[in-house]
């Protein structure tokens, strides 16, 4: 004998009534959390803006002493970007200092938790901070394959201005 399920039968688990209450509560944190970190993220902006420009500086590199990309960092995007640059070695962290850096606070905004190093920003007034992630390309390099490493300095040299 053998039983056999109908369409019948109670759903496990909460009813689909509380699903909707948690998302109509939840939704208004959300949001709120969302235009707290735009706002916070125009705040950084504006701050750049207004303290870094005036020095001359519009870009911040988080690089490491890393094996794989070290070398290259320093020579293609360091050495040519410098005059413009506030450089921030991931292998140094512990020496940063308190959350009251404003590099510290850009690279965690701007960093997140995901493929941060190497990492370069570039403010540019009156537009959003552009990131350019180099972890993944240079994955493909550290096997060999230069082709993603040098096609996105060359974006990056051409978004500031260095390639025309």
């Amino acid at each position: 004998m053998s039983m056999s399920l109908n369409n019948t039968d109670e759903r496990k688990g909460l009813p689909r009534w509380i699903g909707f209450l948690l998302l109509i509560l939840l939704l208004p944190l959300a949001l709120l959390f969302l235009a707290t970190y735009l706002v916070a993220g125009l705040f950084l902006n504006v701050l750049v803006w207004a303290t870094w420009f005036p020095r001359g500086r519009s870009v911040l590199i988080v690089t490491s002493d890393s094996p794989v990309w070290s070398h290259y960092m320093t020579e293609r995007v360091v050495r040519v970007l410098g005059p413009k640059a506030t450089v921030l070695n991931w292998s140094e962290r512990s020496q940063w200092g308190s959350l009251a850096n404003v590099p510290v606070i850009l690279f965690r905004y701007y960093g997140h938790t995901r493929e941060f190093n190497p990492l370069v920003i570039v403010f540019k007034a009156l537009r959003p901070a552009r990131v350019f992630r180099f972890w993944k390309p240079f994955k493909e390099y550290k096997h060999g394959k230069p082709q993603a490493v040098e096609s996105l300095t060359e974006e990056l040299l051409r978004y500031t201005g260095i390639l025309d």
